[in-house]
């Protein structure tokens, strides 16, 4: 099936990326530790992180692809779709660089804000977390002109260019902790937060260099307000609140944790919460990416049954990678952070409350990559109000929830609210689809959910025996601890492929079907959104 090709494809180098990010991390942990200087750092990359989500992975494809695809099929080609694409650039870049001088300007109320205040910082304190936002804002703006380069890659489906994009930003941070840390933890969160910058310069580069090999290079114009380019920001704005939900609701609970907390309360969240968005990178971003031009494609075609199938089969994709990794990091989370973590700075009793916030969000993680796989059925239909009405409804039920549970259950409570807004904004979403007609649940997809979910339960039963004969091994040096921990992931993987055969939820036949089915020429031209034929198994 043409869509696990190109998932393949996009989560392959999402993952390269990902990878980079947990030795990123492991080397923050290490050489930072969870303390102030960490929360700071954490605070100023958190304002970019959200930009990245929100425009990189979300709002700005929603609006953008289905138009610049419609220029391109109605208005005579790439050539159409590169006009379309430089009126944006027009507009877009004077409204980035206002935005970028004003949020630097406000960067001490944008810190306050983002952190809660922080508990009790000292002056110099306070005023180290501002430089540090200071220095991570221009990032913002690159991002989004990567965001738009990126869009147009997509829609001509040269995905891996944006896929790789990721992984200069993490090449660059992870250089600057491995050659340039500093002599404490503050020096080495300044290097941290001018790594994030540099990365962000890196990856636009490299999306220029994508765009131009694909044969687009846009030219700088007067910004000109005209229907189209209304219509595109009309899409636009709603969208980043209903793709960001997530980031949002991240964003509330830092603020309140770093306001309602001790100190290292956010890097615990922050670092459950980058284990928790492996699999969100990999399976939903992916499938995201991939169904949103799918879709918009098929929808204008006529082809509504085929792109009901598409998603049917994306939702079983995602939840047949998803539910393993939800019941992996409720059952092993102590061992897996303490594997990757627990070095220097990171202290055993830091392991044990990140794990704990790590099991929580896993709670919620087949809604996050839900959210993804069912919001695109909204956006290549020219609708963003939908989402972003759930979205704000999820927002205030994760306040609240956070504002219930932090004075009761510490810093458990916004993980767990952050999992139950996810889940109801997920179940909002498949409702509305529902309802209009636009999403039923196939056959294929009823049967074999409840025999994913009992492989899952059986993969977890394995590793909850298992991991404690890999415990010995993660006291030791890196190389046991790696070893350790990928016993546990292949033991793990292998059950569950086994159970999968054994339950019914694949069949061989199934599995040899995406084995012989070679992916087609790159010189055919030939789209991924052909789908497999309803008749076909997956």
């Amino acid at each position: 099936m043409k869509l696990v090709r190109a998932l393949g494809s996009i989560g392959g180098l999402t993952l390269a990326s990902r990878v980079l990010a947990l030795v990123r991390d492991a080397l923050q942990a290490r050489y930072v530790g969870a303390g102030f200087a960490s929360d700071a750092f954490l605070v100023a990359f958190r304002l970019p992180n959200m930009f990245r989500a929100l425009f990189a992975e979300g709002a700005f494809s929603a609006g953008f692809i289905p138009m610049f695809n419609r220029r391109v099929a109605e208005g005579g080609g790439r050539g159409a779709g590169a006009d379309f694409a430089e009126r944006t650039l027009a507009l877009l870049l004077p409204v980035l660089v206002v935005f970028t001088i004003a949020l630097m300007i406000a960067a001490w109320p944008l810190t306050y804000a983002l952190s809660g205040g922080f508990n009790d910082p000292s002056p110099a304190q306070f005023s180290y977390a501002v430089m540090l936002s200071r220095i991570t804002i221009p990032y913002l703006l690159m991002i989004s002109l990567v965001s738009l380069l990126g869009g147009i890659l997509n829609s001509l489906e040269r995905y891996w260019v944006n896929a790789a994009a990721p992984i200069l930003l993490n090449v660059a941070m992870v250089t600057g902790l491995a050659l340039f840390h500093g002599e404490d933890p503050y020096e080495t969160a300044l290097v941290q937060a001018l790594s994030v910058t540099a990365g962000g310069a890196l990856q636009l580069i490299f999306l220029i260099w994508g765009c131009r090999r694909a044969g687009i290079s846009l030219k700088l114009r007067r910004p000109r307000i005209d229907p189209e380019m209304k219509r595109l920001f009309s899409l636009i704005l709603p969208a980043a609140a209903g793709a960001g939900a997530t980031q949002i609701n991240l964003l509330v609970s830092t603020a309140l944790a770093g306001s309602l907390l001790a100190p290292g309360a956010i890097t615990y969240i922050y670092f459950a919460d980058r284990l928790n968005q492996l699999p969100l990178g990999l399976i939903g971003i992916g499938l995201g990416t991939i169904l949103l031009p799918t879709l918009s494609r098929l929808l204008g075609e006529g082809k509504d049954e085929a792109a009901m199938h598409t998603q049917n089969r994306g939702i079983e994709l995602a939840l047949f990678l998803t539910l393993p990794a939800t019941i992996a990091f409720l059952t092993i989370s102590e061992p897996i952070v303490r594997g990757l973590f627990q070095y220097g700075e990171f202290s055993a009793a830091d392991t044990e409350a990140t794990a704990l916030v790590l099991a929580a969000f896993s709670l919620g993680l087949p809604a996050y990559v839900l959210i993804k796989v069912l919001t695109p059925g909204f956006y290549a239909r020219h609708d963003t109000k939908t989402p972003v009405r759930f979205a704000m409804i999820a927002i205030a039920v994760n306040i609240v929830g956070n504002l219930s549970l932090i004075p009761t259950i510490g810093y458990l409570g916004p993980p767990l609210a952050t999992a139950v807004s996810a889940t109801l904004n997920a179940g909002l979403l498949y409702w509305a689809l529902r309802k209009r007609g636009h999403f039923t649940a196939d056959s294929q997809l009823l049967r074999r959910l409840p025999r994913l979910a009992l492989a899952a339960a059986l993969m977890g039963a394995a590793l909850y025996f298992g991991a404690p004969f890999a415990k010995p091994l993660m006291a030791g040096p890196l190389e046991e601890r790696a070893l350790a921990l990928a016993l546990l992931v292949a033991g793990g993987g292998g059950v569950y492929a086994l159970a999968c055969l054994v339950v019914g939820a694949f069949r061989l036949g199934d599995l040899k079907a995406l084995v012989r089915r070679a992916p087609a020429p790159a010189t055919t031209g030939e789209p991924i959104s052909n789908p497999t034929p309803p008749d076909e198994r997956t």
